[in-house]
Order: structure tokens, then sequence, then C-alpha cells
């Protein structure tokens, strides 16, 4: 009777490499002609054939194999036919596991065509084992070759992505350069502005959903028409989620950088990726075309410290969400509402004392309406100081800078001529002792006396050099904080994006008064 045999054929990335450099031995249709071959040469009876192809040999989680295997467990064949032991496999482990060990129990034998490999074979486990290793190490030392090469392509700025982040497409002219797809870059701009006008991450993916804009995956397969797989979309979202406009929110590559190599594998033998350390990304700056401005992408990045959470208002969010904080606990506020009936929101109180009660902090209580009132004013009041400071610098320049600063320039260059004089009557000292006209001692003597001198010199040069940095550093604050203002010159309402723009945190005291911090030194600062 005969043997019903399998053949097993096998090509992965590697192998089709070198079939472009002219190797075709290695190709699926030449190794199914060769087991043919010598399946009828050794009357086996072929009753299946599995072909795996683009997958590596390190593996068992191939499709093919896997079904090879399955069908072996319910007896389907006697006989595994493979060009060699490297076609079946590539890695030690499985070799024992499935050459010495499955197979022999489910009286399975397996042929290697060409490399001579045939568990039948007693004397011939060694060699089973030696090339085993052999085709190991090979793949190990291609792994390094290939990761080395890769790290060179991400440090060279070469992006490296199967897909592209939404909002780009691939270079046709070079694959590893991204260029701007105009259409998704709209919808990114639009969630940068969404969020920093104060709605939150799953409110805006609302908006997109609502408004019929397909999300990513869906718009890189029916629109690009780019075979796309995320292993973590289910086949019934169609909706933006909170974590789709997360990682957009977070991706450096809209303001034109790529951060490549956040995951590594973790070995070449296991395909679970892992997170790497900050420190080992490769980050390039400046590769392509941006989305975003920087300076809009690092205020997103700053807005998102804030802790904030939803209401059920009209807005996305309090407009003191995440600022609003007890003076004495310097806990959280949280919302109060009006217990009559209608349930309406009327103001705050200490989140400490809401939770423990008086034993642990006062309620320090404030109502909502003379909240925004008060701080309202605070900013009209800001503006209008900043506007009267703006004005005069325009009028007269020069008279602005203090006579102070003015008076310290004049005195740290006297200081400066001063401590060179000194050092000159040093070195002429030196050469009237060297000359004779003076004695040892009364050189010793004077040049002790310059020393003195020079130390207390560079004593008050630092002192006056120290303060001068310091008021071109208040200055530079000062100027930062006006140019702030000037886009809020006709403030009459306020909004979440005022509030964060302007302010660091606002503290409730006991007294239901506030003191508002802003987020620059500011010499118009005012409590209340």
């Amino acid at each position: 009777m005969k043997k019903r045999a399998v053949l097993y054929l096998r090509l992965s990335k590697e192998d089709k490499d070198k079939l472009n450099k002219g190797d075709a031995s290695a190709s699926i249709q030449n190794q199914r002609l060769l087991l043919i071959e010598y399946a009828l040469e050794h009357d086996f009876e072929i009753t299946a054939v599995y072909s795996d192809d683009d997958e590596s040999g390190l593996y068992d989680t191939r499709p093919e194999f896997e079904r090879m295997i399955t069908d072996g467990k319910f007896g389907k064949y006697d006989v595994i036919l493979a060009k060699s032991q490297s076609r079946f496999s590539r890695n030690m482990e499985h070799i024992e596991k499935y050459l010495h060990h499955d197979f022999p129990n489910l009286g399975i034998r397996f042929i290697g065509v060409v490399d001579g490999t045939d568990t039948a074979n007693i004397e011939n486990k060694k060699s089973r084992q030696i090339n085993g290793l052999v085709n190991e190490w090979y793949c190990e030392d291609l792994s390094k070759n290939i990761r080395s090469a890769l790290h060179a392509k991400m440090k060279a700025g070469k992006y490296l992505g199967s897909s592209c982040p939404y909002g780009y497409i691939k270079d046709p002219q070079d694959h590893n350069h991204l260029i701007v797809d105009e259409y998704a870059a709209h919808v990114v701009k639009r969630i940068f502005q969404l969020y920093l006008q104060g709605f939150g991450k799953a409110k805006i993916g609302k908006i997109l959903s609502d408004d019929g804009i397909l999300i990513p995956s869906l718009y890189k397969r029916e629109i690009l028409r780019i075979h796309y797989h995320n292993s973590h979309e289910k086949e019934t979202t169609k909706n933006w989620s909170y974590q789709t406009i997360h990682t957009i929110l977070n991706n450096e590559v809209y303001i034109g950088n790529l951060v490549q190599n956040k995951y590594n594998n973790l070995s070449y033998k296991d395909k679970k990726h892992i997170r790497q350390p900050e420190e080992k990304w490769i980050r390039v700056e400046n590769q392509h075309e941006a989305i975003i401005e920087k300076d809009t992408f690092l205020k997103v990045q700053e807005r998102q410290k804030i802790r904030t959470k939803a209401v059920n208002t009209v807005q996305s969010a309090s407009l003191f969400s995440g600022i609003l904080v007890c003076a004495d606990c310097k806990h959280t506020m949280v919302r109060m509402y009006n217990r009559r009936g209608d349930h309406k929101f009327i103001g705050y109180c200490c989140k400490t004392y809401k939770t423990h009660g008086k034993s642990r902090c006062n309620s320090h209580a404030i109502n909502n309406e003379l909240l925004e009132k008060t701080v309202l004013t605070s900013l009209q009041k800001e503006t209008r100081q900043i506007l009267t400071l703006d004005d005069l610098k325009k009028l007269d320049k020069i008279k602005y800078i203090p006579a102070a600063r003015e008076s310290s320039e004049l005195q740290i260059n006297y200081l400066e001529k001063e401590m060179k004089r000194r050092e000159n009557y040093k070195r002429k000292t030196y050469q009237n002792y060297m000359d004779g006209t003076i004695s040892k001692s009364e050189y010793l003597s004077y040049t002790r006396g310059f020393e003195e001198e020079i130390a207390e010199l560079q004593k008050q040069f630092k002192t006056m050099t120290s303060w001068k940095t310091q008021q071109q550093e208040a200055d530079t604050e000062c100027d930062e904080w006006t140019d702030k203002f000037k886009n809020y010159m006709n403030l009459d309402s306020l909004t979440r994006n005022v509030v964060l723009e302007l302010i660091d945190r606002i503290e409730v005291q006991d007294s239901s008064s506030i003191r508002i911090y802003y987020k620059f030194k500011n010499p118009f600062f005012q409590s209340f």
C-alpha cells in the first residue's frame, strides 16, 4: 500500500530577494516540481499541498503550516516532503518539538529532499540538530544585519512604516518620504483647532463621526485604496474614538518630525513587540512638510496636562475644569447643583469637604456667576493696563527704558575699565621689580593691594550683571505677557480657550474670594 505524502512549500521575503538576483531554485513552483518528482520516484501518493508565501521559517504560526500540523493530528497523511529542513523550520525549538517528538508519536515521517533529512533514519538525528542550530544562527545574524540597516535608515530620516500616518501619503518618487494628503490634513487641522477651543477628545470624535468623516482605517481602504489592516479595529467600527484623537494630537509627525524605533521585537524568534524607552527612540526633525505649526502642537501638549472632565452643558468642559482649586488643601473644586427641583448647576465647592466633611476642610463654596464675572473683570483690567504700556512703548521707546537700567549699564562699563586698569598696574609693578626700580617687599605689597581692589571690583561687577540679567528676563516675560493679551483686547465674555491660554490656576479662599495665578510673571497681578 502506498504511503500518503503531503508537500510543504515555503517562500520567505529573504528568498524573494534572492530570486530577484537570479536564484530561481527556491521558488514555490520549483519546490513543487522537485517534490512531485521525488514522490513519484519513491512511490508516494500525494494527498495535499501546503504552501506558505512570504512567511518566516522562525515561527510556527504560518497559516498553511498550522493547517498541515492539524491535518497530521487527524491522521490524514504519513509523510511530509519538503525541499529541506530549513523550508520546514529555521527554529531549533520547532525541530525538536515536531521532528523529534510530535511526528514520531503521530507516526509521521519527515523528509528533506535536498539536504538528506529523514526522521526514519535514527543516525540522521545529530545532523538534523546541527542543521537546526546552523539555520537558527543564520536567522540571528540576518536579523542583526537587517536591524542595523533599518536603524541607519531611520537615523537618515527615512520613513519605514508599512502605512502612513493619517494626513500623509507616500511620495511616489520616494516611498521613504511623506507628502501631505490635503483632505486628511484638513481633518487633522480641524482636530487640533477643536481641541484648543476646549472640546474634549471624545467630543471631537463625536463631531467628526456626526459629520460623516471616515475614520483613518476606512479612509485608507475605501478612498486611498490601500490594503490596510488594524489589529485593534472591529468590523463594526465606524466612529472616531477617543484613542484615535489622542494619537493624532500627540504625533510629532504633524510638525514635520519622524519618531521611529518606538517598538522592537522581544527577540528575533518572537513576534511580540515591546515598547522601547524614550532614549532609544530615533527622532529626526524637519523631514517632511508640516501640517500643524510647532507652537500649536506645543500648546496642545501643555493643554493635555490639565485634567478635565466632560460635563452635560453646552460647552464640552467647564470653563475652569482642572485649574480651579481650594486655596487650603489644594484639591480641585467640584461642581455644586441646586437640589430644589431643577437640579441646576450653581457653583463649586472643595472636593475634600464634599468627600470628608468639615473635619478635613471647609467648603470654600463659590457661586459660578460670581466666579465668571470676577475672572472676566480681572482679564479686562489686564488688557487695559497692557494697552497703556504698549502705547507708551510706541510713543517713546527710549523713555520707556528705566533710568536705573541706564545707570547699571554705565556702572558695568566703569567696573570693567577699573579692573583692566588694576591689571595694567600689576603688570607695570612687576616690570619695575624686574628692572630693579622697586624692591621685592614693595612689589609684593603693591601687588597684594591691586589684587584686593580687583576682587572687590569683580564682586560689584557680578552683582550688577546679575541684576541686569534679571531685568532683561523680566522685560521678556512682560513682552510675552503683552503679546498674549493683544489677542483679547476686546474681551467681553469668557471661553474655555481664553481661560486655558492665560491662567495657570485659580485658588478659592475660604471667604469666597479668589486669587488668580496667570501663566507669566505679570507686573499687574491682582488678587480678588
